[in-house]
């Protein structure tokens, strides 16, 4: 399908929610381009497996998404790992891998996406004075050259290219006009105007696009990637798009650096909810995006604020009573989108303590999970486990038991079982067995209460010296059989002379003991794993 428009007769009828345009109307289509992977991931505190980038990748797959950005390939022989599955497993959207303009980075890139069934290689550099003066220590003459090698080289390995101007609305603009000129002469396809900062306000963001594409003149698209420091990324994107963006580039639920990227569900909602208004439109399955921000939420321990657009859990709340009224009388009174176009609604999964292997496989296959025989025991395992002390499960229970039990592909330690005692007159005690290969491991401690017990006896089993650095703690689901869901960072390494190493470990439980005591332990997991791939040699 043509990128650039489509019309009533691509959609069925009724099909609004999942198509692009609705009876007897067309709208320009614009590219997604999802970043969650790559500017998402570098959110403090996440990092993410090679199983768990797939899983993401094939949900973003069926959200939709036209362009993955897998990972910057260059930054470690794991993500250069991870960028290779994506890109043999995911079929449809096409594949990115990030890369500056030095020619190293452009061909780890093309050895990560090379097999992609479409591949595209976004390569970019700096050009805004601060940074070239202080992180590139290179003249203007000199990054002008430098982008226009870089695409050139990229060209050798794919036909798409996407080039960037990182912090190019720090940057002259008809400096930025000159590199833009060269990388598109030098064969870049698509041309990025990233707001690094997210410095912009949308009236001016508008103004440098359009100056920009009127000196440009070769036949390009143009991209509009823009962060929220000021709250303003998807405003920004938005005015990016009227002045003639056909490429906006996204992260589920805005995290990303700092405060974050662009966020795909308020943006592509956004699009749809007004394109009567502004002509556009998106070819998202916006019936899968509570879900993929659910997904997302779960394997990297960022939490969906309540008051979030779109996926809060206070969205399509109602507390007011004229409000809920209104919305009883007719729901359009106070909702301007309906809950159930955006995956919020519909059927429920109810399992409890009786029910069988076979109604949990349904369940997860009709949730989309596809797990084999031995993944399927150990979720039903923890599941019946679960049943035991919660009366009824949901399906956003389902999903976080199997996201927690099947988040890593291989363990260093399993959490065989925990003890705890604790009381007014009774100092805080916790007893561990944890597994090691063949090895049973069982230790004790004391502590300020039972969870910093539990947290010190792992400790002392697994002699993994680390500093917690933050703890969260909330509820998966209401009720006060509710599932404690725990949050947990660790940092070790900063007393000796290694690198200093960050893990998220994340657990859950309807006991928050439990739950701390599972954060815990995959927070150390994570830090032997990121140990372990530290120490390994660089490849040649």
């Amino acid at each position: 399908m043509d990128e650039s428009e489509v019309t009533a007769g691509d959609v069925e009828e009724g099909d609004v929610a999942t198509g692009v345009a609705s009876a007897g109307s067309s709208f320009h289509s614009l590219r997604i381009f999802d970043t969650t992977l790559r500017d998402g991931e570098q959110s403090p505190g996440i990092s993410l497996n090679l199983r768990e980038k797939v899983e993401i990748a094939e949900q973003l797959a069926r959200l939709g998404v036209d362009v993955i950005e897998a990972g910057f390939p260059i930054s470690s022989d794991g993500e250069t790992e991870a960028v290779k599955a994506i890109a043999s497993q995911i079929k449809g959207p096409i594949i990115a891998g990030l890369a500056r303009v030095d020619p190293r980075d452009i061909e780890r890139a093309a050895e990560a996406v090379g097999s992609a069934q479409r591949a595209r290689i976004h390569t970019f550099i700096a050009t805004s004075e601060i940074h070239m003066k202080h992180k590139l220590r290179m003249s203007a003459v000199e990054v002008l050259e430098a982008a226009r090698l870089g695409v050139e080289r990229a060209r050798l390995y794919v036909d798409d290219v996407e080039f960037s101007c990182e912090d190019a609305t720090r940057s002259d603009p008809a400096f930025l006009a000159e590199v833009y000129t060269a990388a598109a002469r030098a064969g870049a396809t698509t041309l990025n105007l990233p707001d690094t900062v997210g410095y912009a306000l949308p009236a001016e963001f508008a103004d440098l696009l359009s100056y920009l594409a009127s000196e440009v003149s070769d036949e390009v698209m143009w991209s509009v990637h823009t962060h929220d420091d000021l709250g303003l990324a998807v405003a920004n994107a938005l005015a990016g798009v009227g002045a003639g963006a056909r490429q906006i580039e996204v992260a589920v639920n805005g995290i990303g650096e700092r405060a974050g990227n662009c966020s795909l569900e308020e943006v592509v909602m956004a699009l749809r909810t007004r394109r009567t208004v502004g002509g556009f439109d998106t070819s998202i399955n916006t019936r899968e995006i509570a879900r993929t921000s659910r997904l997302v939420s779960m394997l990297t321990g960022y939490a969906v604020p309540p008051n979030k657009a779109i996926v809060g859990a206070n969205a399509f709340a109602h507390e007011a009573g004229i409000h809920q009224h209104g919305v009883m009388v007719e729901r359009t009174t106070y909702e301007i989108m309906d809950p159930v176009d955006v995956g919020l609604e519909g059927s429920r999964i109810v399992l409890g303590k009786h029910s069988g292997r076979h109604a949990f496989t349904n369940a997860l296959e009709e949730m989309g999970f596809h797990l084999d025989k031995t993944e399927i025991q150990k979720a039903f395992d923890r599941f019946k486990s679960l049943a035991d002390r919660k009366i009824r499960i949901t399906d956003i229970d389902l999903e976080a038991i199997v996201a927690d039990e099947l988040s890593s592909d291989a363990e260093e330690y399993e959490m065989i079982s925990i003890q705890v005692a604790g009381g007014t007159h009774l100092s805080p005690t916790a007893t561990v067995r944890l597994r090691r290969s063949e090895e049973i491991i069982d230790e004790s401690a004391i502590g300020d209460g039972m969870i910093d017990a539990a947290c010190g006896a792992i400790q002392r089993a697994t002699s993994i010296d680390a500093r917690l650095e933050s703890f969260n703690v909330s509820s998966v689901t209401g009720g006060i059989d509710a599932l404690g869901d725990v949050t947990i960072v660790l940092v070790s390494g900063e007393a000796q002379d290694g690198p200093v190493r960050r893990a998220t470990g994340r657990g859950v439980s309807t006991d928050v003991v439990e739950a701390a005591a599972r954060a815990y332990l995959s927070a150390v997991n994570r830090l032997i794993a990121l140990s372990h791939r530290q120490m390994a040699p660089p490849r040649s």
